[in-house]
């Protein structure tokens, strides 16, 4: 089985905006993960990303920028 490469194609420091992108990505068809990098002793620091595999990128943010931005 082949390794993916996860690409960043979202980031935000609120969880909700990361569940709709995640949402919406998979009601297209695109598989994401959810990379949370939020400080766990201080919650103003940090992000989450929304991750997709390198092949589908250019066509998550192409959906991103069209349905949710």
């Amino acid at each position: 089985m082949e390794e993916k490469e996860w690409i960043k194609v979202y980031e935000t420091t609120e969880a909700h905006k990361a569940l709709l992108v995640q949402s919406i990505l998979g009601e297209y068809g695109i598989d994401s993960v959810l990379l949370n990098k939020m400080d766990s002793t201080n919650i103003m620091m940090g992000e989450i990303n929304v991750m997709v595999s390198e092949d589908r990128a250019a066509d998550a943010i192409i959906l991103i920028d069209a349905e949710f931005l």
